[in-house]
């Protein structure tokens, strides 16, 4: 789905991730598992929420990102550079725009404070600290021990929280502080913050903190009684307070709630959250996903139908729409709402892709110079989009051009990590492109920066 992307990307993800979750959640999961969600709406929302934040905490918004992971616990971080991950967890607990603006607000203080994870070898040890401390405990627990085997996990993750974790008591705190002066300049009421971390604290006290074993956010960001009380009591002085959220804003955010949680359930639970009684644009928005995801294309376009009654020219409804119809085995009827929502999101990348996509897959020669046009032009503006790169391979492929298909594989090889087949395909590019070009100088980089990862890597053996 181009919406919420059904080819999610993993490119923006570092390596140091993988193991910072596995110490959040006490368990060991490979980087693979978890999955950057690329979403045109969504992005251009978490953007839009972040700006005057980004901006009160003195940083270039060209240069801080707010990405959506496709993790349903309830989580929130940032690990290096200036990058805030939210998980879709926290985004489906949260109730509004204003909550996940204090969280972006309190982790932006993590950025500024400079408390994010550094080095892959620290992050490495946590996940294998983290790791042991589970394993002792499910072997003591299989030994009958329960109460030995929450000793020893707590224990381990313990040691691995206060040896390698970065989010101290002092730099939650100081992010606490950074988060509410951020937040007060921006203009924005700090009520939001209070009402998703007393939401969090309710929901750790009905499940006697267990709820902390389960969810990241609440063992790497604690949330002691006092602390929230003083968070209040800030806010509460800032003229800020009693000021409504942005309504616009909000109801941008229960759509995007509302695709994320329809694209991520079960049909049959997305039917029971929005039911069909339920005519709001969100619930037909998570329906239309619901129907589609069950291969009901009539009941699928039904729902976008009654959306673009109402709203013709949604570039979001109509991507849906054309999305719909493309996974369906309908591209040539996908055509002209991904043209339209291409043309009024101003070749928006990800849209972009899913209409470039529709042009190669409707195997019309007639369409391939227009999809490379549009695919081209999405590679321009997000390099960093694997299935934009295939689609581009796809068309230089059919027209004959093999050095520049191979580039094209080896630009999505690179994403993936893939660096022997990066080295291979950018090798076998080069044969082919014009010397001093920039295509070809743009392989050279490729091949130098796959043959220092294989050498990194075979020094780590």
């Amino acid at each position: 789905m181009a919406p919420l992307a059904p080819r999610l990307s993993l490119s923006r993800l570092p390596r140091q991730l993988a193991a910072f979750l596995a110490v959040a959640v006490l368990a060991c999961q490979p980087v693979a598992a978890q999955s950057i969600l690329r979403d045109a709406e969504t992005e251009a929302l978490l953007h839009d929420m972040a700006t005057p934040l980004v901006k009160a905490a003195g940083l270039d918004p060209r240069n801080v990102d707010v990405a959506l992971v496709g993790d349903n616990t309830i989580n929130a971080f940032v690990v290096n550079g200036q990058t805030v991950y939210l998980n879709a967890g926290l985004i489906n607990a949260a109730d509004s725009a204003n909550q996940v603006q204090g969280v972006i607000a309190h982790e932006l203080g993590h950025v500024t404070g400079g408390h994010a994870i550094s080095g892959e070898q620290g992050a490495r040890s946590a996940g294998t600290i983290s790791l042991l401390s589970l394993l002792i405990g499910v072997a003591a627990a299989a030994a009958g021990g329960g109460d030995a085997a929450m000793a020893a996990m707590m224990a381990g993750q313990s040691a691995a929280m206060g040896k390698y974790l970065a989010f101290s008591r002092v730099q939650e705190a100081q992010a606490d502080a950074a988060g509410a002066a951020f937040l007060a300049r921006s203009g924005i009421s700090g009520r939001g913050s209070i009402e998703f971390f007393k939401k969090l604290e309710a929901e750790g006290y009905r499940r006697g903190y267990s709820q902390a074993d389960q969810d990241p956010f609440m063992s790497t960001h604690p949330l002691e009684s006092d602390r929230i009380a003083l968070l209040e009591e800030t806010y509460r002085k800032d003229p800020a307070w009693t000021r409504p959220s942005d309504p616009a804003l909000e109801a941008r955010f229960r759509r995007a709630k509302a695709k994320l949680y329809g694209y991520l359930a079960e049909p049959e639970q997305t039917l029971i959250a929005y039911p069909l009684a339920d005519l709001s644009v969100p619930a037909r928005y998570a329906r239309a996903y619901a129907w589609h995801k069950q291969a009901l294309l009539d009941r699928a376009m039904g729902e976008v139908d009654a959306l673009l009654k109402d709203a013709p020219a949604d570039p979001y409804f109509l991507e849906l729409k054309g999305q719909i119809l493309l996974e369906a085995g309908k591209p040539a009827e996908a055509l002209a709402p991904l043209r339209r929502a291409t043309e009024l999101t101003a070749n928006q990348p990800l849209i972009a892709t899913t209409f470039g996509h529709a042009l190669v897959a409707t195997e019309d020669p007639k369409n391939l110079a227009e999809a490379q046009r549009v695919l081209k032009a999405a590679v321009a503006r997000d390099r960093e989009n694997p299935d934009a790169w295939y689609q581009l391979g796809v068309v230089y492929n059919a027209t004959g051009d093999a050095p520049r298909a191979r580039l094209a594989s080896a630009e999505q090889q690179v994403m993936q990590e893939q660096w022997a087949m990066a080295l291979g395909s950018a090798e076998a590019a080069l044969g082919g492109l014009p010397a001093g070009s920039a295509d070809a100088l743009r392989a050279q980089d490729i091949a130098m920066q796959a043959r220092a990862a294989i050498e990194r890597k075979k020094k780590r053996k």
